[in-house]
């Protein structure tokens, strides 16, 4: 188990790396969340820090990013302080070889789509184990709703042929409340999700959703560490033009 961890750990830092490789100096960053992406926002923290870029401008996706950065000095402006985002970088819970994604792991999915779909490219960060077939089959698919209304679009989900539970908080009593003081309903659909951009609207339409973790045809390339011959390595993966 630790072994697993280790290398894991050692794919998460191999492709952070390569990331931060695509950062040039003067862009305005998207800088996304989770332990993946906590591993960019270090690195490219070091490579201001030492010189090697500058004249870096930062947009987080949460506060847990928001928090990083800043204790690494890199400067930061809210998103409608922007009048662009050259690149943004972020993890995904799951990807499936259309590149569409599911986030929402850590309840920062919101934010996450806002800075993803404003920026000129979205590059995503992932180990080999987020790599899916069909996506749902394993991870469940976060659904940000008013706290007012959670019951109901539970119901409504049902309708869809979903089984949504209202995520609950690990180290305190009660539901977990996301940024922007929402709960979260996980989401299983019976066999996967088989059309995320056909569901991804359905969902958003139903009254008291707030966004959903599908994210659909944003994805310009993903980055995926990978162990080969015991050494950790990165696959880049961009889509074919039609």
């Amino acid at each position: 188990m630790a072994l697993m961890a280790d290398l894991q750990t050692q794919m998460k830092q191999a492709v952070a790396d390569a990331a931060v490789e695509q950062i040039k100096d003067g862009m305005v960053l998207g800088l996304g969340s989770g332990s993946t992406a906590a591993l960019m926002i270090k690195a490219l923290g070091a490579k201001l820090a030492s010189g090697a870029l500058k004249d870096i401008i930062g947009v987080t996706t949460s506060f847990q990013g928001e928090v990083l950065a800043a204790e690494l000095n890199i400067p930061l402006l809210s998103l409608n302080a922007v009048d662009r985002i050259d690149l943004a970088i972020d993890g995904a819970d799951e990807v499936d070889p259309g590149f569409q994604l599911i986030k929402g792991g850590g309840a920062c999915h919101v934010q996450e789509k806002l800075v993803a779909a404003r920026a000129e490219r979205f590059v995503v960060v992932v180990d080999s184990t987020k790599l899916v077939d069909r996506l749902n089959l394993e991870f469940l698919l976060p659904v940000e709703v008013l706290p007012g209304a959670w019951r109901q679009v539970r119901q409504q989900l049902a309708a869809l042929g979903g089984k949504a539970e209202l995520r609950m908080a690990e180290r305190k009593a009660g539901p977990v409340v996301t940024d922007q003081g929402n709960l979260v309903l996980d989401v299983a659909i019976n066999g996967g999700i088989s059309d995320p951009a056909a569901l991804e609207l359905m969902v958003n339409n139903i009254p008291g959703v707030l966004e959903n973790g599908l994210f659909v045809d944003l994805v310009d390339e993903v980055l995926v560490g990978e162990i080969t011959g015991g050494k950790a390595g990165v696959r880049s993966l961009q889509k074919r033009l039609s």
